[in-house]
């Protein structure tokens, strides 16, 4: 029976389109939107989606051979499963109408994407059409459940995966989106500046990658070389080049703002890729690719909250403390027995961290006009930096903690550990039925 409900869930999804047809005619009233915003976060829009491919390329390489397809698929699948969670309820519950205290927006205000098709706009992106800013949006929701499967790579069973991926969306991801990026959430009001998803995407995927890593335990073979350090390269690439949306992209307009957010992302993870292949070799290692690579995605972690509202020239601050804090954090996490597998945690979840104290510490009133909240630490001002602190644990422990009660209940609807003859196999062929 149970092979028969996830097909019955898209029959559930095709009855509600049916139903829910959204607008059969486009609205048409007066409108500031703007060709050419519009313009970049079209394009914003699909640079972001490519990150997930290009993660799948940077996770993909970097486990064994036998599990280079199944690690790959985990990040491939989000791109199908979010879109349509997004689609019914899910942008409503990240940016409809707040009635829970900040926390979480109303599912009914955009389901199946009701009222769409008009001239309406986001309140705080008055220049691009609602529903551009709802898809750019979820390109976020899609990379960040992505984000945790380099936690658990190679011990997870598929089916129990979309499970929890469905769950972490709907009561972690959505709830932080909103406190942070709707007008009336939380930690908005309460003046947490987070520009591109440092707090949403990157601390929440980084604690709940080490709630799973705690959670399923260590794989019974750990020590393997990676199976293709040039996927991690390519999936580097892809990533870099696709962060440009990301951040740029999070300026929502084609204007002076987009252009210091680009230029902040640029160097800061040029800054991390040298600084971890430096900090390598003052260890005793030798430079390598995996270093670098692992060291460009720190950085551009890092800068992903602070990338709207620092100098060009403190965003390399943020990628060389960053890439060091990180590879310091790897080091020890590779001397506990907390299988890591990608080491998740100390790279997104350390690093997202590492970049909102940053912001708290160099965000800068002149560089972007809407930092209400005042400038950072560095400039003699200790408000903005409070509000982080507070933010910072506040987050981390509601990750966490979410994200772990979160695999207890998917562990009790499906199990989520492969069997260990699974796991000897390797779950290309265990989960997949496919070899690489």
């Amino acid at each position: 029976m149970k092979k028969f409900i996830p097909f019955g869930v898209l029959l559930v999804v095709i009855v509600l389109a049916l139903i829910y047809p959204s607008n059969l005619v486009t609205t048409i009233k007066e409108s500031k939107i703007d060709s050419g915003d519009t313009a970049w976060l079209l394009v914003s829009t699909a640079l972001v989606l490519i990150m997930t491919p290009g993660l799948a390329f940077f996770y993909g390489g970097m486990v064994s051979k036998k599990n280079v397809l199944s690690t790959m698929m985990q990040s491939f699948v989000c791109m199908g499963v979010i879109t349509i969670l997004w689609v019914i309820f899910g942008f409503s519950l990240a940016f409809g109408k707040d009635e829970f205290g900040g926390f979480i927006g109303n599912p009914g205000t955009f389901f199946m994407m009701k009222g769409m098709l008009g001239n309406d706009v986001w309140p705080l992106a008055p220049t691009i059409p609602l529903v551009l800013f709802a898809m750019f949006q979820l390109k976020f929701a899609v990379i960040t459940p992505a984000l945790i499967t380099g936690a658990f790579a190679e011990r997870i069973r598929f089916n129990s995966y979309l499970i929890f991926l469905c769950l972490f969306m709907i009561f972690i991801y959505a709830p932080l989106a909103h406190a942070t990026w709707h007008p009336d959430g939380f930690f908005f009001k309460l003046g947490v500046l987070d520009f591109a998803g440092g707090t949403v995407v990157h601390m929440s995927a980084g604690w709940a990658a080490l709630a799973s890593a705690l959670y399923l335990k260590q794989r019974n073979e750990k020590a393997h070389s990676p199976a293709r350090i040039s996927y991690v390269l390519l999936g580097t690439g892809l990533l870099w080049f696709g962060w440009f949306g990301f951040n740029a992209g999070s300026a929502l307009g084609a204007n002076p703002l987009a252009a210091t957010a680009l230029a902040t992302t640029t160097t800061a993870s040029a800054a991390a890729a040298i600084s971890w292949i430096f900090f390598d070799m003052m260890l005793g290692k030798k430079p390598s690719v995996l270093g670098a690579c692992i060291g460009a995605v720190v950085g551009l972690v890092a800068i992903t909250p602070a990338a709207g509202f620092v100098t060009i020239s403190n965003s390399l601050i943020i990628g060389i403390v960053a890439a060091m804090v990180s590879n310091l954090v790897v080091i020890w996490r590779s001397k506990t027995s907390i299988d890591d597998t990608l080491d998740v945690f100390p790279c997104h979840g350390v690093g997202g961290m590492v970049g909102m104290l940053m912001t708290g510490i160099f965000a800068h009133v002149n560089v972007n006009a809407g930092n209400t909240t005042g400038n950072g630490l560095f400039y003699s001002e200790t408000k903005l930096f409070f509000v982080h602190l507070i933010a910072l644990v506040a987050v981390s422990a509601f990750a966490f903690v979410g994200s772990y009660i979160l695999l207890i209940i998917t562990d009790k609807i499906s199990k989520l550990r492969v069997t260990p003859e699974e796991e000897a196999a390797g779950l290309d062929i265990s989960q997949h039925d496919e070899e690489l």
